[in-house]
């Protein structure tokens, strides 16, 4: 007997309301136009890294928003999953820039080393302290809601990485206002921003790997699962058991369970609800496919099953 176990979710996470969005992304719209020109005009790399960092906020926001109002359309006879991964997709497709725009900050950073080149602090701090300011803005108004879903939480996370990115560069304008010889510091700033885009990069490219190439959810213990399953009454073994997901929060689970000894007489509609409660319970697992044998029919000619 095979039971296929699905609550119904609905998934109306918004980023914040549509006002607030609008506002935080043309706040940040604002911030990178003008740190990046401040940057082009007093020669700071630091200043165009955190413009760079920005505007990595900017895509995030935006593509996150329009990845998540696709992915709730519902399921159909096409894509019976709905198109829940396109989520994850516009992610990596985010990462994979950041990971580029990391590696070009990165380059001008040695180049400018190689080829020394002026900071006038006099127009690198009032643009960082605009900066600063649009980026706590920001976060006032993303900070209720942060929690509500993963795409809120990382965009926090980015603006606070932004606060913490232009603290940086105003603590260099000030010491460029005191010794202007200490360009250096104006560089190493700006590596120190590449590799915050690219750690954050790195880590979203090996989640959404793990998503599409249908690996086990970190949260998920694989071992736990199967034998938490094994002590559920009447259950004698499980084999063909796979867990994944389609996107950043819903698990899947399918598996073959054999009951005990292959009594007939027992009633697998409550093996089953036991066993989708536990796991529900347990592991928050809400989507089963689970397939009740007297006998275990892997074992027979011309079937395959893997635990």
């Amino acid at each position: 007997m095979e039971d296929h176990h699905e609550h119904s979710h609905t998934h109306t996470h918004q980023i914040s309301s549509t006002g607030r969005f609008v506002l935080v992304v043309t706040l940040n719209v604002i911030i990178t136009v003008a740190e990046y020109i401040g940057g082009i005009v007093s020669g700071s790399l630091a200043l165009i890294s955190d413009a760079g960092h920005n505007l990595s906020d900017v895509a995030s926001l935006i593509l996150g928003y329009i990845g998540q109002k696709v992915s709730q359309q519902k399921p159909g006879k096409k894509y019976s999953f709905g198109l829940k991964r396109f989520e994850v997709l516009i992610a990596l497709v985010n990462a994979m820039t950041l990971l580029g725009i990391g590696a070009y900050i990165i380059y001008e950073a040695i180049e400018r080393y190689i080829n020394v080149q002026p900071v006038n602090p006099v127009i690198m701090l009032p643009i960082a302290f605009i900066g600063l300011a649009g980026n706590v803005i920001s976060m006032l108004l993303l900070y209720k809601s942060r929690d509500e879903n993963l795409n809120l939480k990382a965009a926090f996370l980015h603006l606070l990485y932004d606060a913490v990115s232009s603290v940086g560069v105003i603590i260099v304008g000030f010491v460029l206002l005191v010794n202007s010889n200490w360009v250096v510091l104006d560089l190493v700033v700006s590596v120190a921003i590449a590799f915050m885009i690219v750690a954050s990069s790195l880590d979203i490219i090996k989640s959404s790997f793990r998503i599409f190439l249908q690996g086990v959810p970190t949260r998920i213990d694989f071992d736990e699962v199967y034998n938490s399953i094994l002590t559920v009454p009447h259950v004698d073994t499980v084999h063909g058991l796979h867990i994944w997901s389609v996107d950043s929060n819903e698990v899947f689970l399918s598996c073959h369970v054999c009951i005990s000894g292959g009594d007939s007489s027992l009633n697998t509609d409550s093996i089953i609800k036991a066993i989708n409660g536990m796991l529900e319970e347990k592991f928050g697992i809400t989507h089963t496919t689970l397939q009740i044998e007297h006998t275990n029919l892997c074992t027979l000619e011309g079937g395959s099953c893997c635990r």
